[in-house]
């Protein structure tokens, strides 16, 4: 397995550590992924407020009229979606991983919106092909 490396901190890794980059001689960035993502996000941090701007424009941001129609529009949702929410921040329900691969950044899917807090764990790629394949869950 070949190595490289890191110029950041001088670390020896498995290529598999660094991101491609085609225009470098071994085919890899001279700095490890570790330290690409700590750069990142020191720079996100550095200037917040010119990225919170810059997302804010792109409309990465739901405004609050966008909000209170999709509100109106699925009630059952939005109430079963927030009942959740508290009671993961209340610490009476804990994030599980994905029934089906057992990956651990879940999204808590509802079946039936009638019943809240009966959820099943999936990842976002097996929660979205539940829906592909399934359609919106019941009272939606």
């Amino acid at each position: 397995m070949k190595e490289k490396e890191c110029f950041k901190c001088n670390v020896k890794k498995p290529l598999s550590e660094f991101y491609k980059h085609p225009q470098m001689g071994d085919g890899h960035l001279n700095k490890c992924k570790s330290c690409n993502k700590a750069d990142v996000i020191a720079n996100r941090l550095n200037k917040l407020d010119y990225y919170r701007a810059f997302d804010k424009a792109r409309g990465s941001r739901q405004t609050n009229k966008y909000r209170q129609k999709y509100k109106e529009k699925y009630p059952n949702k939005y109430k079963a979606v927030t009942m959740v929410n508290n009671a993961i921040r209340r610490k009476k329900l804990f994030k599980q991983p994905c029934e089906e691969c057992d990956r651990e950044d879940t999204h808590a899917h509802h079946d039936d919106y009638a019943k809240p807090l009966n959820v099943r764990w999936l990842c976002p790629p097996h929660h979205f092909e539940w829906h592909k394949e399934n359609g919106e869950g019941l009272n939606g």
